[in-house]
């Protein structure tokens, strides 16, 4: 099944409505945010390629005021034009032909051009969700301009078929991503959880912001293709979400970031006993980690999360942020229920 397949689907009873009126924009512009996912449980492999179907459900939680601003606009120019941040981007860049691909899901008889303004407050493809934010920001955009009005659940799915964890970027605070089983991913999308958490805080500990060496989805493919522990993953998926809604239940942060922090490590594990090995670490990483380490064995309570980039992510509560700033004053963090 291909892409183009999943969003005839999505679309049909709107087309009954609409009928090709709805390929059509309403609107001369559109405009959304999306907040970028952190992800707490991990989503790394996928069961179809094309259509970015997890092999596992995964949890994460988001940073409101990090992320996407998406401004569409109407334009008679013969291609796309894509600005991030300011700068127009090359038409042969990658980043620029993944949008333009998205897009022509959309457009069957290429028939309008846009430009895509995209406000990123978040370093790009450096393992802090931007992908993620991002076509979750256009798949929202493109639905004001065109006055789709469609579900939650269906932006979810569409957002997917951009980024797989786009599908976790349209709401804030906790969200899980279902895997599904159906063939078609209808059953693959992401919804809110009803857990809020005040005390609850993140920082991005930024080790550097430069673009990775290996995409990630390009090292998730690898480590499935050839990591002879990633056939136990699954099964620690299983386990850990389970524990994560034990742990929000009870706002237990000790076994919620615990969870988290192990979760992590075990994608990582995957990755270096994949052949060749995948090592997003870089040493400013390795001490990091070291100084949360020492710091929790001192007694202050402080995890860590990773995603495939060489960035980590601090998990404490409010109580212990000027401790934790102490240790790490670089740090930028931002609390991600507001009272």
């Amino acid at each position: 099944m291909k892409k183009s397949d999943a969003v005839q689907l999505i679309f049909q009873p709107l087309l009954q409505q609409r009928g090709d009126s709805v390929w059509q924009p309403q609107r001369e512009q559109g405009l959304a945010f999306a907040p970028t996912n952190i992800a707490l449980c991990k989503y790394w492999g996928k069961r179809d390629e094309q259509l970015n179907l997890p092999m596992t459900s995964s949890l994460s939680v988001a940073i409101p005021e990090k992320g996407s601003m998406t401004h569409l606009t109407l334009h008679d120019q013969p291609d796309d034009i894509v600005v991030l941040n300011g700068d127009e981007l090359a038409a042969d860049t990658q980043f620029v032909q993944r949008i333009k691909a998205y897009l022509d899901l959309f457009r069957l008889e290429q028939s309008w051009r846009l430009r895509i303004d995209i406000q990123l407050n978040i370093p790009v493809a450096a393992g802090v969700a931007s992908s993620a934010c991002g076509f979750a920001s256009l798949i929202s955009a493109l639905n004001d301009m065109f006055a789709w009005q469609l579900s939650m659940r269906d932006l979810s799915i569409l957002a997917r078929l951009g980024s797989g964890s786009a599908a976790r970027s349209l709401w804030a605070g906790f969200v899980e991503w279902h895997a599904g089983v159906q063939a078609d991913g209808m059953d693959s999308y992401a919804e809110p959880l009803k857990f809020e958490w005040s005390e609850l805080n993140l920082g991005i500990l930024l080790v550097t912001e430069k673009e990775k060496s290996i995409s990630s989805r390009e090292a998730m493919q690898h480590t499935v293709d050839s990591s002879l522990l990633y056939a136990n993953w699954p099964r620690k998926v299983a386990r850990d979400m389970v524990i994560f809604r034990q742990a929000l239940q009870a706002k237990n942060f000790s076994l919620l970031g615990g969870t988290a922090e192990s979760n992590a490590l075990t994608m990582h594990a995957t990755m270096l006993s994949s052949w060749p090995p995948i090592c997003y670490f870089l040493p400013e990483t390795i001490a990091a980690m070291h100084q949360v380490w020492q710091l929790r064995k001192e007694g202050l309570e402080l995890y860590f999360t990773q995603d495939a980039g060489p960035n980590l992510k601090l998990l404490f509560v409010e109580k212990n942020k000027e401790k934790v700033l102490g240790a790490f004053p670089k740090l930028e963090v931002s609390k991600l229920f507001v009272e």
